[in-house]
């Protein structure tokens, strides 16, 4: 890492004229051959997977995305003229392949006669869905009510967060002047993570050519490219300053940042992708193709903080260093003097600040013993969006279970798609059955109106029954389509999430204890992340599926708590490395596990609270996004930094450390003798007589 920092001092024009280069290369290429970005949410051995492959392969029209277009009156037969117009120029427009006529089909107008709906097969894009919305809007008034729901009217209205996107950027950035007291040396973590966040972007449109990359995936990748971004990048600049202010040159300090706070930033990186891999325990190509661009992110992320960065740092560091030395000189007192107070008071009552704290992370953790997954419908979004109130309608005028239904399908006789109608009428969550439509030769299928909305618990219960009443009856009977498949994959999330945590954890585990040749800081970094998590996670259960701070009650999207985990864990573990990689340098010098804390302490307290401060801005923005699961992602994240970075290293890490002592260091001699020999710090400089220090030896 030092000889990598020489270089780009002594280079620094070629190291970012690389990267300009890269950056334009993957931004100008994506440009070029477009994105191929597509939704696959296949989960191989279930019902529902079986399904979908028996209708593409002999019924594929029966899996044609649609439309609604959703009308309601006090009499709609007596709108029947303005709703034939409007129904003729949605068949006009393109990507519409066909609309249906609701008044000559049985079922498309309700029993009181106030709402229909009719279907539009649409195979457009997402602009040409677009264009559909304000047809609906000049449609309705004088008595006419008319909304379009369907899943791409819901994409398009969801949108794609942009304003959340400024908001973190502008958040980081003030941020950062306050903490150094330059705009220029502000920018330069800001300029780091652009740049990574901006070249994976490109290649992450480029690979969506050969790996299928979902939809949603841009602000993911944004949320946590920047995040991590600009928190790798300051965690190597502080320590560039804090040897700056300690007497080194400019080559000296950007060398020690990069042997030290770069290491750290490797290290931290390695944890969050080996997080992120975990996700393909779970087996679903959803989660693993999210898992290949994030970790992506993060992988570019590391190589600009320890090679654009230190250019940069050459290329302004004369400048930079006057302002780091003159914002220095008018800040009173002694840096880390409040820090190093800190730990002693939190020293003094150890075993409180433990008790008190646990308690109250298990207590935040609790709605997670209720915790319910699943895919948020259009009832839980604004009521303001056409998509939520042709929800409404529909549900108004057909019931709850409209808005759900449930495939069943027959491969087999007639007869035996008969007997599957009867058995599932007879079943008391069943407010309507359609009786079987032969869709190709010997599949039949009908359609399943359950009493409760397609997210609501009765409809999870009524699939697992209609499955397991089913099995009875002669035929391969199947139940499926999109209520069953988001049934499906949360059902594998939840069975299939112990061995994720176990390898997540596990792995980690085995990487800190290589790393800090220990065992009890291992077991407690994994259990105070465990902690964090679970805490951070419980405060969206309370806010999302209670319908607290005027949400709309409903499911936890069931990616979010897999792929909240994979990440926080990860970054976490930047904060573990950053802190006790600095106590551990001060324990092998001195042998004093208490000075150790408070030194550690004292000098990444600072550091660890700003760079917390700039992820938090920057994941707490997008509760501002229109996407349910952005903002499931966004306050989870930063409530899990918060808790992590102001309750867990600055108040509970400094009293367990405090209570465990000597023995927080503690390895047996096998155990050191196995492992591989990993630093994050450089290695202790022998004494005068020769010899290593005594906590080494």
């Amino acid at each position: 890492m030092a000889r990598l920092s020489h270089w780009t001092q002594r280079r620094p024009w070629i190291a970012i004229l690389l990267w300009v280069l890269v950056f334009g290369a993957s931004i100008g290429a994506s440009g070029a051959v477009g994105s191929a970005f597509e939704d696959d949410f296949s989960m191989p051995g279930t019902e529902s997977q079986e399904l979908a492959d028996l209708l593409e392969e002999r019924a594929p029209e029966a899996n044609d995305v649609s439309v609604q277009v959703v009308f309601a009156a006090d009499d709609v037969a007596a709108e029947r003229d303005r709703v034939d117009a409007l129904l003729a120029e949605i068949a006009g427009m393109p990507g519409v392949a066909s609309v249906n006529d609701p008044y000559a089909e049985y079922g498309a107008i309700g029993e009181d006669g106030t709402v229909g709906y009719a279907t539009a097969v649409f195979d457009g894009t997402a602009e040409e869905a677009a264009a559909l919305l304000p047809l609906a809007e000049e449609a309705s008034g004088d008595g006419l009510e008319v909304a379009l729901g369907g899943d791409p009217i819901r994409e398009v209205e969801e949108g794609g967060g942009g304003a959340a996107e400024g908001v973190g950027i502008l958040a980081a950035l003030v941020i950062l002047v306050l903490m150094f007291g330059s705009f220029l040396a502000a920018s330069l973590p800001l300029i780091t993570a652009v740049f990574a966040v901006g070249t994976t972007f490109g290649l992450a449109v480029l690979v969506s050519h050969v790996v299928t990359l979902p939809t949603f995936l841009t602000p993911i990748l944004f949320l946590v490219g920047l995040g991590v971004g600009v928190d790798y990048a300051l965690l190597i600049f502080a320590r560039f300053r804090s040897e700056l202010l300690g007497g080194a040159s400019r080559r000296a300090a950007a060398a020690a940042a990069l042997d030290t706070a770069g290491r750290s930033v490797l290290f931290a990186g390695s944890v969050v992708i080996i997080a992120l891999i975990g996700l393909y325990a779970l087996g679903l190509g959803a989660l693993q193709s999210v898992a290949i661009a994030v970790a992506l992110v993060v992988l570019v992320t590391m190589i600009a903080s320890v090679t654009l960065l230190p250019a940069l740092l050459a290329l302004f560091g004369k400048r930079i260093e006057k302002r780091v030395r003159r914002h220095a000189a008018k800040a009173k007192g002694v840096p880390g003097r409040r820090w190093n107070a800190w730990s002693r008071f939190v020293e003094k009552r150890a075993w409180l600040a433990i008790v008190l704290v646990t308690v109250g992370l298990v207590a935040l953790s609790a709605p997670l013993t209720g915790l319910r997954l699943g895919f948020a419908d259009a009832g839980t979004e604004s009521e303001e969006l056409q998509s939520r109130q042709a929800y409404d309608m529909l549900s108004d005028g057909f019931g709850k279970g409209f808005n759900g239904p449930l495939m069943v399908v027959t491969d087999g006789t007639e007869a035996e798609a008969a007997a599957a109608y009867e058995a599932v009428g007879a079943l008391d969550a069943v407010e309507q059955a359609s009786p079987a439509v032969e869709v190709a030769p010997q599949l039949w299928m009908s359609f399943v109106i359950g009493t409760g909305g397609p997210s609501d618990e009765a409809t999870v219960d009524l699939v697992h029954q209609l499955r397991e009443d089913l099995d009875g009856v002669e035929g391969v009977q199947l139940v499926g389509g999109p209520t069953a498949a988001a049934i499906d994959f949360s059902d594998i999330i939840e069975q299939r999430a112990p061995l994720f945590l176990v390898i997540v954890v596990g792995l980690s585990m085995l990487l800190l204890m290589a790393v800090f040749r220990s065992v009890l800081i291992p077991l407690k970094a994994a259990v105070l992340n465990l902690l964090t998590i679970g805490a951070s996670l419980g405060l969206v259960a309370w806010i999302f599926q209670e319908g607290l701070l005027g949400t709309q009650p409903g499911p936890i999207e069931a990616f979010v708590p897999v792929m909240s985990f994979a990440i926080i864990f990860g970054l976490s573990m930047d904060y573990e490395v950053f802190l006790m990689s600095r106590m551990r340098e001060e324990w092998v010098r001195t042998g004093d596990a208490v000075e150790a804390v408070r030194k550690g302490l004292a000098s990444t307290g600072s550091v660890v609270t700003a760079a917390a401060a700039i992820m938090i801005a920057v994941f707490g923005a997008f509760m501002f996004s229109e996407s349910r699961m952005m903002q499931q992602f966004g306050i989870g994240m930063a409530a899990a930094i918060f808790i992590d970075a102001f309750v867990i290293r600055c108040l509970l890490v400094p009293a367990l450390m405090k209570a465990m002592g000597r023995g927080a260091w503690w390895i047996p001699k096998w155990l050191d003798r196995v492992l591989p020999h990993v630093t994050v710090e450089p290695e202790p400089e022998r004494t005068e007589t020769g010899r290593e220090p005594a906590a080494v030896r």
